[in-house]
């Protein structure tokens, strides 16, 4: 290199240095949360073996206890805003000698905080369903250790490391039934909180299937703000804004519909378009999204398909999922079926 170049490579260097700076500082506001003023008292808290939420609604826990504390029995508290959810901990102790404190709890989201009950000795759930219904917000994640003779000891469950950045599958993902999310995050002075996300309004994709007559499109709206009738389904073309409707049969929040091919073909031109829901001036477009996949598209693989319509005439069609999850399809005439083809499709 000569020395008239090494000033720009120095300053590269730099600059490069600077971006990956904040690039980490980015992820871990992402994964921080606040200190909780008044709470846990500053104390040792306990190592986590485990602690994770899997499958996007499923606490696990697994924490050592003090090597010097004896335990008759523990739980777990997840408390907020004066409400708390008590869990017993399992007592297992293990072959080197030290105690391990286990539970696992299915979790679903509450609604507002004034839905959430608080929770007795056992554990008491909100709502209806099974697991601990938890409203939006900052939950901490605590610890009670009972000794023999009844006293009580109180501390808080350190943070686990941050997720790894990269994969075929994404360490936080939604709730896929209720769309709610459930994050455990690290406070600004090393506890482990639980963060709860409501779950966004959208129109979540189930299947759709292929057929040589039709593309039939199942799915199901989360968090649905008007009733069924409100909605309508449409494809929306890329470029032009043209919409094409199609009618939507309902069984509760699920949809069903066909695609209306007829009308999105525009002869021998290929045109792309974006399925969606309409409801009121909201356009919700039909994708994948309560799903732990990070590549969607690379992983959602479809093929491409001939589709004769009701008068004979044939198009190319490819129906897919974008890399943002949404449901696309793309398609372009050809020639006319040969005489009979109605028939024997």
């Amino acid at each position: 290199m000569s020395d008239a170049l090494l000033p720009y490579a120095v300053g590269a260097a730099k600059r490069a240095r600077r971006v990956a700076v904040r690039m980490r500082r980015r992820v871990e506001r992402l994964h921080t949360a606040p200190a909780f003023g008044g709470g846990i008292p500053p104390r040792p808290a306990l190592r986590p073996l485990h602690l994770s939420v899997l499958g996007g609604r499923t606490l696990n826990v697994a924490v050592f206890a003090p090597p010097s504390a004896e335990v008759a029995a523990a739980r777990l508290e997840l408390a907020r805003g004066g409400r708390t959810f008590r869990l017993p901990l399992e007592l297992e102790p293990q072959p080197d000698g030290t105690l391990l404190l286990t539970a696992t709890t299915a979790l679903r989201f509450a609604g507002t905080a004034g839905a959430a009950e608080t929770a007795g000795a056992a554990g008491s759930t909100a709502g209806a369903g099974p697991g601990l219904g938890l409203s939006a917000g900052l939950w901490r994640v605590a610890t009670v250790l009972t000794a023999p003779g009844g006293q009580e000891t109180r501390t808080g469950v350190a943070a686990v490391a941050l997720p790894a950045g990269d994969g075929p599958v994404a360490p936080v993902s939604p709730d896929p039934v209720g769309g709610a999310h459930f994050r455990l995050m690290r406070s600004v002075d090393g506890f482990a909180v639980l963060k709860v996300r409501a779950p966004a309004h959208q129109a979540e994709l189930d299947t759709f299937a292929l057929r040589w007559d039709r593309i039939t499109v199942r799915g199901r709206v989360v968090a649905r703000q008007a009733p069924t009738a409100a909605y309508t389904a449409q494809a929306v073309r890329r470029g032009s804004g043209a919409t094409v409707r199609a009618p939507l049969e309902w069984d509760g929040d699920a949809f069903a519909f066909d695609l209306p091919l007829a009308g999105m073909v525009s002869g021998r031109k290929a045109s792309r378009w974006d399925i969606q829901l309409q409801q009121g001036r909201t356009g919700l477009k039909i994708g994948r999204r309560l799903t732990d996949l990070r590549r969607r598209d690379q992983v959602i693989r479809t093929s491409f398909r001939i589709i004769a319509l009701e008068d004979g005439s044939l198009l190319r069609v490819h129906a897919y999922i974008t890399s943002a999850g949404a449901l696309a399809v793309s398609c372009v005439g050809l020639e006319d079926a040969p005489g009979g083809a109605e028939e024997r499709v």
